[in-house]
């Protein structure tokens, strides 16, 4: 009798015990150890190209945007620009190419828009930053950022002059200055340059050569705020333009963002059958 009275009393310690553990009911067989769970099929994710081509469709549609087709592969030999003739510095304003490509460009530096960051880092859209380092100086890091992005950091001069009024050392201060700005804070000495405002001569051509530059950047169509201006009679692009536009904020764009503008300007490229390449790829 008292083993049986000891008997019953164990049962019920080991039956506390276990409910104290955490005693359930059986758990589905999915769950128990040793198990592997089974994934539902309609959650999960596409892979590879397709859901490349998903997450981009997503971005895209975030900013009001229809997807750009991905650019071509870059070309094993650079094309090069127009000729110059005894060793000049060549000027160019546009890539020889056949692909229905154009480039992107964005000049001085002044609006620092972290959204257009976030902007660049979802589209991945390639662009040439021309930084002048009068307007960027407030804030050197904005601009890693965006390079760290895969986009080239180039030569736009020290303060903004129309490098017309200035005498050729004049020039290559303003030149030679900015090589070195941009070499101490981005690492690398940049190979392109653009005049401001466009405008340049010899005495330029000169200065150019003489700081390490390789080309002389102009463009064919400057993006606006919602429109593009173009330089030829027929106002459309072509193969291989290349696109002005700024770093500029709504003060300078009657209230607009630069995000927005951005938009306008893909939606352009867009519509008319382009997409966009790395400048640095082709020059």
């Amino acid at each position: 009798m008292d083993r049986r009275i000891s008997g019953a009393v164990l049962a019920c310690v080991l039956l506390a015990t276990g409910c104290a553990t955490g005693c359930t009911a059986e758990p589905p067989a999915d769950s128990r150890p040793g198990t592997a769970a089974r994934p539902v099929p309609s959650a999960r994710p596409p892979r590879g190209d397709a859901g490349a081509r998903v997450g981009a469709e997503a971005a895209y549609r975030k900013w009001g945007i229809k997807p750009l087709a991905a650019p071509p592969a870059p070309p094993a030999t650079k094309p090069t620009g127009r000729a110059a003739a005894g060793g000049r510095v060549p000027v160019i304003s546009e890539i020889p190419t056949k692909e229905n490509i154009v480039f992107l460009t964005f000049d001085d530096g002044a609006e620092k828009d972290p959204q257009f960051v976030t902007m660049m880092r979802e589209l991945k859209i390639p662009f040439t930053m021309f930084l002048t380092d009068s307007v960027i100086r407030a804030d050197y890091g904005y601009f890693k950022k965006l390079q760290r992005l895969g986009n080239g950091i180039q030569n736009h001069t020290l303060t903004h002059p129309n490098l017309r009024t200035l005498g050729a050392e004049a020039q290559k201060q303003e030149i030679c200055g900015q090589q070195k700005k941009l070499k101490d804070r981005y690492g690398t000495m940049p190979r392109l340059f653009r005049p401001p405002y466009g405008n340049w001569n010899e005495d330029t051509r000169a200065a150019a050569a003489s700081c390490g530059i390789e080309k002389i950047v102009l463009w064919r169509e400057s993006m606006q705020i919602k429109n593009m201006q173009y330089q030829g009679a027929v106002k459309k692009l072509h193969p291989g333009d290349i696109i002005l536009a700024h770093f500029r904020g709504p003060s300078e764009l009657k209230g607009t963002t630069m995000t927005r503008m951005t938009a306008n300007l893909l939606r352009h490229i867009q519509e008319q059958g382009f997409t966009v390449a790395r400048l640095e790829d082709y020059l």
